[in-house]
């Protein structure tokens, strides 16, 4: 069989004091952390949309980046022989899980059953390499935001004809998922949002999408697909406003249209920055409300406008993410998936393992000072400190519902100004950077 990644062997772990660019200075998938393998912790996964047909283009070029399995035959040719090259690279690099979009692994025909059939083959010959490569789908997704049939949307469209061939889309991609044990379908709305209100009915648009996505929670029980459902934030781009913009708002659509408790969140480090939070926000924001099923790993360039989708490399964050989804109970059909592509002057094949490697090695790092923390227990005492007033007297009783307004009214006549405490950020941060 032919080798797209010729002279690169399967990377190994070699410790921090190799200088060998081609290996593991950190992730050593099965050391034992906190109770799990770093494998079972973190359930790293290769998106195939950046990795393997991501060629370097941005908003103000094409592509600068030739793939050999990716330039020669014809449209299926080209997608076997990419699908080919990219069960080499899982095996080599050493992950575990895999997540693609329907368009990524077959390409689109002059018909929706043709398509299918284009689908159909593509995923037999990826359930046969997951069972040769010891590989599993992290999660599936579809495509319905760069054909121009879904320039005003998918599910929020104002045709219902498009709406019509985006669920019969999304119908297709939950069955290919399904098929190929995926542990979960994600929903990204590339385009579901508006451009201006002038010419747009906000709240039918909405009503339209709370219908699609219950319409998804049904299939999935018609076909008996056990995955976990999400939804992807993401703000702005490439809309002016999309309605998927950020957790707290993806949460509060889906308390709105009873899907609470069908759907979880699967967040992206550069969606966060581009809603003007922090990953580390968005992370807790879900945990605390229960609703974090899985993350796309990466960042953004804080001075540029767009999705960079640069690979993570930032021990403060991941160690912050890590500290995060550890005290949420870790990842169950979930993990991180490096929602990231090389650089545009990044052109060789090796580039990818080097941007892999580094991403894997700076959760493997956050992992491990992760858990340091928590065994140390520093910050969750300080945590428990600040907020210690909650857990008797006045502060308990509000909690249980046992006093209101006139009761804090008579504890404040007879206790008087209150007391105020320093919040101690300075020095928290100079403690967490010795962790780091």
């Amino acid at each position: 069989m032919k080798e797209y990644f010729p002279g690169i062997t399967k990377i190994a772990y070699e410790g921090p004091d190799s200088r060998n660019p081609l290996a593991f200075k950190h992730y050593n998938a099965d050391e034992e952390v906190a109770g799990k393998t770093m494998a079972e912790h973190l359930r790293f996964a290769v998106c195939y949309w950046h990795t393997f047909k991501g060629l370097g283009g941005d908003p103000f070029g094409p592509g600068t980046i030739l793939r050999e399995y990716n330039n020669a035959g014809s449209e299926m040719e080209i997608a076997e022989q990419t699908l080919l090259a990219a069960f080499e690279f899982f095996s080599k690099l050493g992950v575990g899980f895999w997540c693609f979009h329907d368009r990524d692994i077959a390409p689109e025909a002059d018909t929706l059953a043709e398509t299918n059939k284009r689908l159909d083959h593509i995923v037999k010959l990826a359930k046969d390499f997951q069972d040769s490569h010891g590989m599993k789908l992290l999660w599936g997704t579809t495509n319905a935001f760069s054909h121009r049939r879904f320039m005003a949307g998918a599910a929020t469209n104002p045709s219902p004809a498009v709406f019509a061939y985006a669920a019969s889309q999304v119908k297709k991609a939950m069955e290919i998922t399904h098929e190929l044990g995926g542990g979960g379908y994600v929903f990204w709305g590339g385009r579901e949002g508006y451009d201006t209100l002038l010419n747009t009915d906000l709240k039918r648009e909405l009503d339209h999408l709370g219908r699609f996505m219950n319409m998804a929670v049904e299939y999935k029980k018609e076909i008996g697909f056990g995955g976990q459902l999400y939804i992807e934030p993401k703000p702005r781009e490439p809309t002016k406003h999309q309605y998927d913009f950020d957790a707290g708002n993806c949460h509060a659509f889906l308390q709105k249209h009873g899907l609470a408790g069908d759907f979880k969140l699967n967040i992206e480090a550069n969606h966060a920055t581009l809603a003007g939070h922090t990953f580390l926000h968005e992370l807790e924001y879900c945990i605390a409300n229960g609703i974090l099923g899985s993350v796309d790993a990466n960042r953004g360039d804080l001075l540029l406008g767009w999705d960079t989708d640069q690979f993570p490399t930032d021990i403060r964050e991941t160690t912050l993410a890590m500290h995060a989804i550890l005290r949420g109970g870790g990842f169950t059909t979930g993990g991180l998936n490096f929602d990231a592509k090389v650089r545009r002057q990044s052109i060789d094949p090796v580039d990818l393992f080097h941007a892999h490697i580094g991403a894997m090695d700076a959760f493997a790092r956050g992992l491990k000072n992760a858990a340091r923390m928590i065994e140390d227990g520093f910050f969750e005492a300080h945590v428990a400190e600040r907020y210690a007033g909650w857990d008797k007297g006045i502060g308990a009783e509000v909690e249980a519902g046992k006093a209101g307004f006139k009761e804090l009214e008579t504890y404040t006549l007879k206790h008087g100004e209150p007391e105020l405490h320093s919040g101690r950020q300075e020095m928290l941060e100079n403690v967490l950077n010795q962790y780091v």
